[in-house]
C-alpha cells in the first residue's frame, strides 16, 4: 500500500511510541487562537452541558488523553475546540470547527491537525447546497482565491495527498478540502499555520459580507446542516482506533457529545 492510501493503524504500527508534545502544543495553540477569533465574530455564547468537566480526560486505561469543549450561540449552532490522542504515543486528533446557524448559506469551517505520528492536516470549507448543480454557490465560494489557495497548497513539494479509507469522508470534501501528511517538522507547521489564518481571514470576510437567507428557507437548511453534522462524525474511521481503547459504548457517547447530538434536538426546527 502507497503512502497516501496506508490506514491510520498502519502509520501507528510503524512508528507507535513518538512524543508528539511539541507538536500538540504547536497545533492546539493554533486552532485555539483560531476559536477565539471566530467566537469574537458572534455572541451569546453556551459551554454545551455535556462538555462540562471535560477541559482534560482520559481513558480508563490511560492511554488516551483529550479535551472536549464546545460552545453554541447567536449565528454559530457548534462551536468546537477539542483534541484526543496520546502525547507521548504518537497520535492526536486537533480539531476547530464552527457549524453555522442558518441565517447565512456561509460554509461551514472544519479544520484538523493531528499526528500519525506524520504531520497531519485536514481543512475544508463544507458547502450548504449541493454544488454539482449549484454553480453560483460553486462560484461564490471556491472560485478564485479559495481555488488559489487550494491549489499552491496541494501543490507544496513538502506535502502528500492522504486518503480516507471511509467512503462518506471522501463523499463529503468540497473543491476546497485537503487531506495532507508531511514531515512532522516545525518548517512545515509554519506553511500551514499561514494557510489557517489564510482561510480564516476569507471566511470571516464572508461572513461580514453574507446575504441574509429567506426564513422559510432556514429549517430545511437546518435539517441539511444537521444531516451533514451527524454523518460526518458518525462516520469517521477515527471513532474505530478510539473504541479500541474506550469500548464501543463509550464511543458512542463520545460521538454523540462531539456531534452535539443533544444541542441539535433541542434546537431544531425541522
Amino acid at each position: 500500500m502507497t503512502a497516501d492510501t496506508k490506514t491510520i493503524d498502519q502509520f501507528l504500527a510503524e512508528n507507535p511510541d513518538v512524543d508528539v508534545s511539541k507538536a500538540w502544543e504547536r497545533s492546539f495553540h493554533i486552532l485555539t487562537d483560531i476559536k477565539n477569533r471566530i467566537a469574537e465574530r458572534f455572541s451569546d455564547f453556551q459551554l454545551d452541558p455535556n462538555c462540562e468537566g471535560r477541559e482534560y480526560y482520559t481513558s480508563p486505561n490511560g492511554e488516551f488523553e483529550g479535551s472536549m469543549q464546545a460552545w453554541s450561540g447567536k449565528g454559530v449552532e457548534w462551536l468546537v475546540n477539542s483534541w484526543l490522542g496520546n502525547r507521548k504515543a504518537s497520535i492526536l486528533d486537533m480539531n476547530a470547527t464552527a457549524f453555522l446557524g442558518q441565517e447565512t448559506d456561509v460554509p461551514h469551517f472544519i479544520m484538523v491537525f493531528g499526528t500519525i505520528p506524520k504531520l497531519f492536516f485536514y481543512f475544508d470549507f463544507t458547502p450548504r447546497s449541493d454544488i454539482r448543480i449549484d454553480e453560483e454557490y460553486l462560484n461564490k465560494y471556491y472560485g478564485d482565491e479559495a481555488n488559489a489557495d487550494f491549489l499552491e497548497l496541494r501543490g507544496h513539494p513538502n506535502f502528500q495527498w492522504s486518503v480516507s479509507h471511509g467512503p462518506y469522508m471522501r463523499a463529503l470534501l468540497s473543491p476546497s478540502a485537503l487531506s495532507l501528511s508531511a514531515e512532522l517538522t516545525d518548517e512545515n507547521i509554519d506553511i500551514l499555520e499561514d494557510f489557517a489564518y489564510r482561510f480564516l481571514n476569507r471566511w470571516l470576510g464572508w461572513l461580514d459580507n453574507a446575504t441574509p437567507v429567506p426564513e422559510e428557507k432556514r429549517a430545511e437548511l437546518q435539517r441539511y446542516d444537521h444531516k451533514v453534522r451527524e454523518l460526518g462524525y458518525r462516520l469517521d474511521p477515527m471513532n474505530k482506533l478510539a473504541a479500541q481503547v474506550f469500548g464501543e459504548d463509550q464511543v458512542e457517547h463520545m460521538i454523540d457529545v462531539r456531534m452535539g447530538k443533544d444541542q441539535m434536538q433541542k434546537s431544531k426546527t425541522y
